[in-house]
């Protein structure tokens, strides 16, 4: 009844299998490859026809399904070679899995030659490890075939699918047979309804519409051969151990355990080996790859490392050694970094040998010069360019460890240079690493340059910072220079008035509070940090003020007790250049007048003078202008400054003027609430 199914369905297969090949016969070829198609649908057909005729053990079969697996991988290789989408190292791994089903399809002629039993025994063994292998193997070619698909094209994509149904079942049958099951048959009857469903899945495919172009990368190649190189580490290994289960006798499973644990330690010891991994990587770029780099992982690569802070590489300039040093696979490097005509020793990222040449002025202006990668190796033999050797100095060339210097040029300047360690397989610098290199270099020199704008800019702030400051202390101190003036001036005609002598001493020694005070604030290193806000007596501030300038001129408050929300002494300070600002515009005899108010939630200050006034442009344009002043001697920062010491305690600052009438300044500060002003 079985044979009876594995005929029938067999026989369904192979049918369809010829349908769809004959159907591909006038059909013009499309988006693949079409020879190579239509040779697989044949051999496939061929295949099942032998399967439902013969029998699956027959050794035309047999050939017939390598020749099948063969012609199904030559279908892939030509899917991913067409639009160039591949490299030789994709190209390797699909002749590395057609030779594993040319050795089974060998081995299937080895077994019907008369060797006596046990041999025809191992080679039947060994020619089922090698199916089961070679079925892995298309396994994963599959899959990063289906990776390079991407969903808008459906046609492929069945193709592939199908392709993984039928090597799914072909491993599933090779292994029931290794393992000796009792459900052979079933499996091989299960076979032929899934290659059914496989022709099916064919047909859908290569009649639906789609582009079948890939788009194939290094790392697929790569996964790839390294999936397909683990198989072949596994099924060797099974082969051998099946091997020495026949022949071994006594001493089988002792050699069974050897063969394990010594591919095991193999492997582990390639795998953990830097040496090895590195001397790997390099042979695998230079024999399979047109490239010895993948540009887009590297320069993926490369700027992550710049851009983000990494362990025990938190600085920018150990971040841009790291990631020069990365694209060659070198342990190492150290960043010479411009000190006035020459190069010093910067920052060192792995690095071992001593840098005491801290004044390279030959290496500096040679760089500058020709901005090319020097290769350090050629210097010590003698055989680079002279001014080349010349311009490398002695604690270079003693270190066995420097391999390359990478300029960091940017904008035609030398912003430093990398030294860079030997990688762990020594090798000579090529022209893709010279090309990469120089760009790499570029790039990072704009990150090296951008942080020292930054830091530049940082310092002409602080300096900036220090300027204002100095701006407004000057101002200050001629303010107090003419608050001064005034009081020399009029000490000759009061001299003799006790109460101008009190008010004149009231005078002086506010004065040489406030240069204290302006000499602390020049002092400062930075900006001055905000300050709570807290309640203040209005009317005592405007007292003092009053008294300390009746010495310069007459001067009357008025208004009640009031409280407000801000810092006694910038109240001061801005009541003090309003009411030098009056006193400068008023005449000798005019009074000028402080007065207090509540309106609402705010207390309203006045200053009120009886000058010359402003016009309306004036005081729109130019009065909160720094730097723009009415008087001919005046620095136009006083406004300025009342105006941004009233906004930092949350208040406004008000101007009404007219010209030849007068001004009045209004300072409104929030009220404070009974209970602040009681605490």
């Amino acid at each position: 009844m079985i044979g009876t199914m594995i005929l029938w369905s067999h026989a369904l297969a192979a049918l369809l299998f010829g349908a769809l090949a004959f159907a591909q016969i006038r059909r013009p070829s499309g988006h693949w490859p079409h020879a190579a198609f239509m040779t697989a649908l044949v051999m496939t057909s061929l295949w099942a026809l032998g399967v439902a005729g013969i029998d699956a053990r027959d050794m035309v079969t047999r050939i017939a399904a390598g020749a099948r697996d063969i012609a199904w991988l030559a279908f892939m290789l030509a899917l991913v070679r067409r639009d160039r989408a591949g490299n030789y190292a994709i190209g390797a791994v699909y002749c590395v899995v057609m030779a594993l089903a040319g050795t089974a399809l060998l081995l299937a002629i080895v077994q019907r030659i008369d060797l006596g039993g046990d041999a025809v025994a191992a080679v039947g063994s060994a020619r089922t490890v090698f199916r089961m292998m070679g079925a892995v193997s298309a396994l994963v070619l599959i899959h990063h075939l289906y990776q390079a698909a991407p969903a808008s094209r459906g046609g492929v994509r069945l193709v592939v699918l199908a392709l993984a149904a039928m090597w799914g079942v072909d491993l599933i049958v090779a292994g029931t047979i290794y393992f000796e099951a009792n459900w052979v048959s079933i499996t091989v009857f299960g076979r032929g309804v899934v290659m059914t469903g496989v022709a099916v899945l064919l047909v859908v495919g290569v009649h639906r519409s789609g582009d079948w172009t890939l788009a194939l990368s290094r790392p697929i190649a790569v996964r790839a051969l390294s999936a397909v190189a683990l198989v072949l580490y596994a099924g060797i290994t099974a082969l051998a151990t099946s091997i020495a289960a026949r022949y071994g006798g006594a001493y089988a499973r002792i050699a069974q355990t050897a063969i394990v644990f010594g591919a095991t330690a193999g492997v582990l010891t390639l795998v953990s080996t830097p040496w090895l991994r590195a001397w790997t990587r390099v042979k695998i770029a230079k024999h399979l790859f047109r490239h010895r780099y993948d540009y887009r992982a590297e320069w993926l690569r490369f700027t992550d490392t710049l851009g983000k802070p990494g362990i025990g590489v938190q600085s920018l300039d150990m971040r841009v050694i790291k990631a020069i040093a990365d694209l060659t696979d070198s342990p190492g490097g150290l960043l010479l970094v411009p000190d006035g005509a020459s190069l010093g020793t910067g920052a060192m990222w792995n690095w071992l040998c001593a840098a005491d040449g801290a004044q390279d002025a030959a290496l500096a202006r040679y760089l500058t010069h020709d901005a090319r990668i020097i290769e350090l190796d050629p210097v010590r033999a003698g055989s680079a360019p002279r001014d080349e050797i010349a311009s490398i100095p002695d604690w270079v060339r003693q270190c066995p460890e420097a391999w390359a210097i990478v300029p960091l040029v940017h904008g035609g300047l030398l912003v430093g240079a990398i030294v860079l360690a030997r990688p762990p397989v020594d090798r000579a610098l090529d022209w893709e690493d010279f090309d990469l290199l120089r760009v790499a270099g570029r790039q990072a020199a704009s990150y090296l340059a951008e942080d020292r704008a930054h830091a530049a800019l940082a310092d002409a702030a602080r300096f900036d910072e220090f300027n204002r400051r100095f701006a407004f202390i000057l101002h200050d101190i001629k303010n107090l220079v003419s608050q001064l003036t005034l009081v020399a001036r009029n000490a000759e005609r009061h001299a003799d008035n006790p109460d101008f002598r009190a008010d004149m001493v009231a005078t002086l020694k506010d004065s040489s509070d406030r240069m204290t005070a302006l000499l602390a604030r020049l002092s400062q290193h930075g900006p001055v940090r905000g300050e709570p806000l807290q309640p203040v007596e209005v009317a005592a501030i405007v007292e003092r003020v009053a008294s300390v300038r009746r010495a310069q001129h007459p001067i009357v408050a008025r208004g009640g007790t009031a409280w407000a929300l801000g810092h006694a002494a910038r109240l001061e300070q801005v009541l003090g250049q309003l009411v030098q600002n009056a006193v400068e515009a008023s005449g000798m005899d005019d009074p000028i007048l402080l007065s207090i108010e509540p309106i609402g939630d705010q207390v309203a200050i006045d200053v009120i003078d009886h000058g010359c006034g402003m016009t309306p442009g004036f005081v729109r344009d130019q009065l909160f202008r720094p730097f723009v002043s009415s008087k001919p001697a005046g620095f136009g920062i006083g406004a300025f400054e009342a105006r941004q010491l009233v906004h930092a305690m949350g208040g406004s600052l008000e101007v009404v003027s007219r010209e030849g009438e007068g001004t009045r300044f209004r300072v409104l500060l929030p009220v404070a609430a009974s209970l602040e002003a009681a605490a």
